[in-house]
Parts: structure tokens; C-alpha cells; sequence
């Protein structure tokens, strides 16, 4: 029996060529793989689950649409599609930014993306929802350039280099923004009696 452990570059690479030849377990595979990722950074920038699931099926219907274009000399599929993604959920937030509308965010917790935690009492979960509920409130606070800057960072964990070119500003105004942010973030969560003083 053949062992399942693949190089990562390969398996993407080998997805990719097989998704282009129209094999749809193959798309099956990258959509329930990436899925849970993706609508949980379009929730960040959401802040709605109909919003969030909009987005990722539309970032869907881009990577699939672009395809031919992923080069696993360039970097695992991984990193190629997060990065897709990620650009194309800026995009949406940025324009939403310019034209927003009145919308009540709603709560993730009902979605089936959602994990649950295993091992913890009925009592637990519930504050481990609230307290998630409570932080993504504070981080909606946030002003956009702010958000989009601790989102990358702290929720995404992406380096200061992939933040300059995902949003094309200086290091030096990333570094700022993510710590004007966390300082903000911080005091609206203390506000909000989320964090002690």
C-alpha cells in the first residue's frame, strides 16, 4: 500500500492539473479543504454570515476561473489560494467601505463552517461564544484601515511582508496601523467590560 503522506506542492499541483481536466472530486477536494478558511476570514470582514457566504462563493467561482494560472514553482496551493482569497475579500470590504449599507451583523455561531469544541461542558461553550461574539463586535469598532491591518495580522497570523503586498503600503504604516489597532481594539473591549481594566 502506497503511503498518503504527498508533498503539499505536488498534491496542489496534481489537484489543480486534474481539476482543469475536469475531474469534479478533484474541486470537491480544494472546495471542503479551503471552505471553512475562507468564509471564516469573509466573516472577519462581514461581519454577516449571508455576507460571508456570498463572498466565499464568489472567491469559489474566482479560483476556479483561474486555475490555469496557479504555478506550484511559485508556491503550494495553499498560499496561492489564501491569497486569492484574501485580495478579493479586501476588495469587496474596501468597496464596502465607499458604499456602505445599513446592515446588522449577525452571528456566526449558527453556520455550519462553525467547529465546535470538543471536550467542553455545555457552560463553557456558551462563553466561548459570547466571548467570540463580543471580540468580532469590538473588532467591527474598529476604523477599516485598522481592522483590515489586525485582521491580516492577528486573526489571518500573515507576516508583515504578506500584509505590504496584500494591501500595497509600507511596512512602516502596517506596523503602525496594527498597533494603533490592538491599542484600540484593547480599549473598546475594556468598554465593553470584555477584558478586565
Amino acid at each position: 500500500m502506497e503511503a498518503l503522506k504527498v508533498d503539499t506542492k505536488s498534491t496542489g499541483a496534481d489537484l489543480v492539473r486534474r481539476c482543469r481536466a475536469g475531474d469534479g472530486a478533484a474541486w470537491e477536494e480544494i472546495v471542503s479543504s479551503y471552505s471553512r478558511r475562507i468564509f471564516n476570514l469573509a466573516y472577519r470582514f462581514t461581519s454577516n454570515v449571508s455576507a460571508a457566504e456570498d463572498l466565499t462563493q464568489e472567491v469559489f467561482v474566482r479560483i476556479y476561473n483561474t486555475l490555469e494560472q496557479y504555478d506550484p514553482k511559485q508556491g503550494n496551493l495553499s498560499n496561492w489560494l489564501m491569497r486569492l482569497a484574501r485580495n478579493l475579500i479586501i476588495d469587496d470590504y474596501r468597496k464596502r467601505q465607499r458604499n456602505p449599507q445599513n446592515s446588522m451583523a449577525d452571528t456566526v455561531d449558527k453556520h455550519t463552517f462553525h467547529l465546535r469544541a470538543v471536550g467542553t461542558s455545555a457552560h463553557k461553550e456558551v462563553e466561548r461564544k459570547e466571548l467570540a461574539n463580543q471580540v468580532q463586535e469590538g473588532i467591527d469598532k474598529l476604523a477599516p484601515d485598522l481592522r483590515t491591518c489586525v485582521i491580516l495580522r492577528d486573526i489571518e497570523e500573515l507576516t508583515y511582508k504578506e500584509i505590504v503586498d496584500v494591501l500595497e503600503i509600507p511596512e512602516g504604516t502596517v506596523k503602525s496601523r496594527i498597533n494603533r489597532g490592538r491599542i484600540e481594539l484593547a480599549k473598546i473591549l475594556r468598554r465593553m467590560r470584555v477584558v478586565e481594566i
